[in-house]
């Protein structure tokens, strides 16, 4: 990106400064000691309204990773300066579309990365919890500055692939749709907002937020049973069928568990319980936590058969 007379002019100029404080490792120590900041970054109280609009705008630049991220850096940017200055939101662009594969969703993304910034590691993952609890017990998109989408949907899960196809099968459109881009513009203020308030309630800034979910609860067949059960992202939910004393079907209505890391169990446990006809099933490899958490949560709901 430079020139090579411009790369040797500076690099001469650092040399003879260096020479101040004994060598370039020690003038970089010095300069590293002195300007880096303590983890974690500071925050200040920030207007949720305002990061929801940019979160928006910046879905339409770059996706929705990119979008919340830059959101709440120009708003951290704007109120506090250094460090935010020196992070470039370009960084976060990789996360649209699930990073590339349907996997996590970039506006959760986004989010997680920025309260990784200000929250210590404990702190961090309690508000991601909860980030992702509400991301999966809300109906979404609530921001719509354009047009209302056709219907608001609950995700599944925080993989953007079953949050999509969720919205997409019931508002009958295509990816390509200005309606889906639309709800995930939307999505990704909603997401930067309530990360926002998250963050104002952690510092003291606000009340927690009171949010209304979504009741979960549907229509049941007699032989359809509900199960529950805490994995490592948090309550996975099952319904189960039955056809007489068989299990003639396991459906997972929703989880919060890692995308990619969970795969494994959700792919396969549900099939080796009703070709056993048990719980008791080998673990997915790499997924004991969310194997566990899925026959947990088939036991639940066959507790709850003849009653």
């Amino acid at each position: 990106m430079q020139t090579r007379r411009d790369f040797l002019k500076k690099s001469a100029a650092l040399l003879g400064s260096a020479a101040v404080v004994g060598s370039v490792p020690g003038l970089l120590q010095a300069k590293a000691e002195n300007e880096v900041p303590e983890y974690p970054y500071p925050y200040v109280e920030i207007d949720p309204e305002y990061v929801e609009k940019l979160a928006y705008e910046g879905y339409f630049e770059n996706g929705c990773c990119y979008g919340v991220a830059k959101a709440i850096l120009v708003a951290l940017r704007e109120k506090v300066g250094y460090p935010y200055t020196v992070i470039p939101e370009e960084m976060f662009a990789n996360g649209k579309e699930g990073y590339t594969c349907g996997t996590l969703c970039g506006a959760l993304g986004g989010a997680v990365a920025m309260i990784g910034l200000v929250c210590g590691a404990d702190d961090s993952r309690q508000l991601t919890k909860d980030l992702f609890a509400w991301y999966c017990s809300t109906n979404l998109p609530i921001y719509q500055p354009e047009a209302a989408a056709p219907v608001q949907t609950v995700a599944p899960s925080v993989n953007c692939i079953d949050s999509i196809t969720t919205f997409m099968t019931a508002a009958n459109v295509e990816r390509g749709d200005i309606i889906r881009k639309r709800r995930c513009g939307g999505l990704s203020g909603d997401v930067a907002r309530h990360t926002i308030e998250l963050l104002n309630a952690h510092f003291g800034y606000a009340e927690m937020p009171v949010t209304e979910a979504v009741a979960t609860e549907e229509t049941l067949a007699a032989n359809e049973y509900i199960g529950e059960a805490e994995s490592f992202g948090g309550t996975v939910r099952v319904k189960v069928t039955m056809d007489g004393n068989k299990i003639s079907k396991i459906d997972v209505l929703s989880h919060s568990d890692t995308a990619g890391v969970c795969n494994a169990a959700y792919d396969t446990i549900p099939g080796k319980i009703l070709e056993s006809q048990s719980t008791a099933v080998d673990v997915a490899s790499g997924a004991t936590v969310s194997s566990k958490a899925i026959m947990a949560a088939v036991e639940d709901a066959l507790s709850k058969v003849g009653k």
